[in-house]
C-alpha cells in the first residue's frame, strides 16, 4: 500500500498532519483601542478553544459595545471584578480614536459593555454570583425579559445558547462548556484574587446611588477573582484578574491546576514590575506569560517602548517568554503553553 501510493500517500499524510496540528491550538486575540498596539485601557480578550467554544474575558473599555465588529461569536462572558475598566462603564467612541495612552471614551452606563455584549451575543454570564446577577439585570433591561439560568446537559453547558443566561458561581467553582458535536468541553474555574470589587456608583440606580454618594462609598459585588481555563488541547490558562501577590497563586494555580500559560494584569495599583516577575518565575511558573492591563501606552509600532514599565517587567522575567497583548494579533498556543504562532 505504501509503495503503491508513494507520492500521493506521503503528501496526503503531511497535509493531514499539518491540519490536525493547527486545529489543536487555542487562539487568543486581545481587543484593544489601537490595532497592533498594547494601550492604556486595553483589557478585552477573546479565547477560542479548538472545538469552537469562544470566551470573552473582561470586556472593559477597549470595545465599542455589543456591536464591536471584532467580537465575532461569543459563547461565554467572564468578568474578574466590578471596577469600571473591567465591567465596562465606558466604551470606545471609535476604534483608533484618541491616542494609545489616552483613547477616546464614551459612557456605557447603565448597561455596561459586559451587559451589552452578553445580550447581543446570547452569551452565558460566568463570574461570581453577585456580579452575575448585576450584569444579568443589565441584560434584562436591554432584552426586556428576565435573564434565565444557563441550561445544562448533564454536567455540561452546551453552546450556543438560545438566549443570554446566568452561570454564576463561587470561588473555587467550575463549569464546563462544550459545543454540541464535541466529546469534551472547556472547564472554567473561578480562583481567588487579592483586590477590590466595588462597582462604579454611576452604574447604580436611585435611591441606592444617592445613598452611597453621601458617604463617598460604593457596593461590593462579591470577591474579586481570576480564572483557570482548562482547554480541550491540554492548555491550562491562568487569567489573573487584577491582583497583588498571594499564596494561592502557588498552592492553587501552580500546584493544583498546573497552569502552563498566564495572562497577567500588570496594573499600577496592584503590582510592581518586580512583584509581577516574582509571580511568573516563582509562584505560577508558566511556560509563557501574556502581559496586559498595563495602564500605559506600552508600545509604538507594535514594539514595547524601552522606557515603559512594561519593558521593565519583561526584562525581570527569566526562563520563559513574555508576550505583549497586541490588539488584533491572534496568538496560538499548544497544550504545553508554548506559543506556536502570532507571538513573534
Amino acid at each position: 500500500m505504501r509503495t503503491t501510493m508513494f507520492r500521493g500517500g506521503i503528501l496526503l499524510a503531511i497535509t493531514l498532519g499539518a491540519t490536525s496540528a493547527a486545529a489543536q491550538t487555542v487562539r487568543i486575540t486581545p481587543l484593544g483601542s489601537h490595532a497592533g498596539e498594547l494601550c492604556s485601557r486595553d483589557r478585552a480578550t477573546i479565547l477560542e478553544d479548538p472545538t469552537g467554544v469562544r470566551i470573552l474575558y473582561d470586556a472593559g473599555q477597549s470595545v465599542t459595545g455589543g456591536d464591536d465588529p471584532r467580537l465575532g461569536t461569543v459563547h461565554v462572558v467572564l468578568l474578574s471584578h466590578a471596577h469600571g475598566d473591567h465591567i465596562g462603564d465606558q466604551r470606545l467612541k471609535a476604534l483608533e480614536g484618541g491616542t494609545c495612552a489616552s483613547p477616546e471614551l464614551a459612557s456605557a452606563a447603565p448597561g455596561t459593555t459586559s451587559g451589552e455584549i452578553a445580550a447581543a451575543k446570547n452569551a452565558g454570564i460566568v463570574m461570581v454570583n453577585p456580579m452575575a446577577q448585576f450584569v444579568g439585570r443589565r441584560v434584562e433591561t436591554i432584552k426586556g425579559r428576565p435573564t434565565p439560568p444557563c441550561p445544562a446537559t448533564g454536567d455540561d453547558h452546551v453552546v450556543p445558547f438560545a438566549t443570554s443566561c446566568l452561570a454564576g458561581n463561587n470561588l473555587g467553582g467550575a463549569r464546563t462548556f462544550r459545543t454540541g458535536n464535541a466529546a469534551k468541553g472547556v472547564e472554567i474555574t473561578i480562583v481567588p484574587a487579592s483586590h477590590d470589587s466595588t462597582v462604579p456608583r454611576g452604574l447604580l440606580t436611585d435611591p441606592e446611588r444617592r445613598n452611597l454618594e453621601a458617604d463617598n462609598v460604593s457596593l461590593s459585588l462579591g470577591p474579586p477573582s481570576g480564572y483557570v481555563i482548562r482547554f480541550t488541547n491540554g492548555l491550562v490558562a491562568y487569567l489573573t484578574g487584577d491582583t497583588g501577590l498571594h499564596a494561592d497563586m502557588r498552592t492553587i494555580v501552580h500546584d493544583f491546576h498546573k497552569a502552563n500559560l498566564m495572562v497577567l494584569n500588570l496594573g499600577f495599583s496592584a503590582l510592581t514590575a518586580a512583584s509581577g516577575a516574582h509571580i511568573a518565575d516563582e509562584l505560577v511558573r508558566p511556560a509563557t506569560v501574556i502581559v496586559t492591563h498595563v495602564n500605559e501606552g506600552a508600545t509604538t509600532g507594535g514594539k514595547v517602548r524601552p522606557s515603559s514599565r512594561t519593558a521593565s517587567f519583561m526584562t525581570l522575567v527569566k526562563g520563559r517568554p513574555v508576550v505583549a497583548a497586541l490588539s488584533g494579533r491572534t496568538m496560538e498556543f499548544d497544550g504545553s503553553g508554548r506559543c506556536v504562532a502570532g507571538c513573534s
